[in-house]
């Protein structure tokens, strides 16, 4: 362990497969540099992500995270909590104020952070801003940014009652578009419920078979051939692919290259989003929360005794809105091996 870190209980993973290897271990604290905000986390979610992470799939992944077990013990993205310390250039928060955020490392005690950090807006519970940030920041950057949409547009969201989809349908909304939802039967009324214009039973209607037409389309689920998307594309339209099948050796980039490659001499535009995290989009999402115009949808809800069980759920592929988890990691804890390698660092 690093000698002048003082300790803390992080969930961890030591090796590549079930969620039910994931344990608690003490590890040290992160390190903050003077940009740093030192989070006390409450609650996190759970995103398709830490699956990946912690089942070391798509294989192609690994190349990155390490081969045969993991580099870097930590999992988790999306927080909320309680600012313990700052660095000395942070004026923008203080210690007390409450926030919510997306770093890497978040299933955790503490977490050190600068860019995806923003105040918690007072109506939301510690769990509900923790459903926001890494979907909703993917909905934004990829409704906004990758897929420039403007108000009168008609976009399809195929994927539309997961985590990023009920964010998705909402910021469309918001955004002034004609929105087009893409769901099971039993996500229906919970599409509308968001804004939806028109949803579509994929169970039972085949929506690119529509004698409708779109600006866009946001492809969360990519579930649906490009041959088949395009019949119901403008000529013009942007594409913005968020997610595919999960192949376990590519995961969804073999969708995506059969989708780039299918639109290379199209006049159609598609593009693969990779999120960013940043301050601006965190208070956009603050002020979008503030104002009523966009809530978290929360499917189900655990503590951290439960958060095997909450990533398994995810790894279903069901979930209605997000998981989210009350973090109090008070397991008892043993400590990591060399200890280091567990250490959450700022960006």
């Amino acid at each position: 362990m690093s000698v002048g870190l003082p300790a803390m209980n992080a969930v961890v993973r030591e090796t590549y497969g079930s969620p039910d290897g994931l344990k608690v271990l003490e590890v040290p604290r992160p390190e903050m540099a003077d940009v740093d905000v030192l989070v006390r986390v409450a609650a996190v979610s759970v995103n398709r992500v830490d699956w990946y992470l912690i089942t070391g799939t798509p294989l192609v992944g690994r190349m990155q995270l390490g081969l045969s077990r993991p580099k870097n013990l930590q999992i988790g993205m999306d927080f909320a909590g309680t600012v313990d310390a700052v660095g000395r250039h942070v004026t923008d928060f203080q210690p007390g104020d409450e926030v919510f955020g997306v770093r890497g490392g978040a299933f955790a005690e503490f977490v050190s952070v600068n860019a995806g950090i923003a105040l918690k807006p007072a109506h939301l519970s510690f769990e509900e801003a923790a459903a926001v940030p890494l979907a909703g920041i993917t909905a934004l950057q990829g409704l906004r940014d990758k897929g420039g949409l403007q108000p009168g547009h008609r976009v399809l969201i195929n994927g539309a009652s997961g985590g990023v989809g009920t964010f998705a349908v909402q910021i469309a909304k918001m955004l002034g578009a004609e929105v087009t939802a893409v769901c099971s039967t039993g996500n229906l009324e919970q599409a509308r419920s968001l804004g939806a214009d028109h949803v579509i039973d994929y169970t039972r209607e085949d929506f690119t078979r529509s004698d409708q037409r779109y600006d866009l389309m946001f492809d969360i689920a990519g579930n649906r051939p490009w041959s088949h998307c395009r019949r119901v594309l403008m000529p013009k339209a942007t594409v913005v692919l968020v997610g595919g099948p999960a192949n376990r050796v590519l995961g969804p980039l073999g969708h995506v290259a059969r989708v780039l490659l299918g639109t290379m001499f199209s006049r159609r535009r598609t593009t693969f989003l990779v999120p960013t995290f940043n301050r601006a989009d965190m208070d956009y999402l603050r002020k979008l929360l503030e104002a009523r115009s966009l809530s978290p949808v929360i499917d189900k809800r655990y503590g951290a005794q439960s958060i095997a069980e909450a990533v398994s759920y995810m790894g279903e592929g069901h979930a209605r809105g997000k998981i989210v988890v009350s973090m109090a990691v008070s397991s008892t804890p043993t400590v990591a091996p060399g200890g280091t390698s567990a250490v959450l660092k700022g960006p």
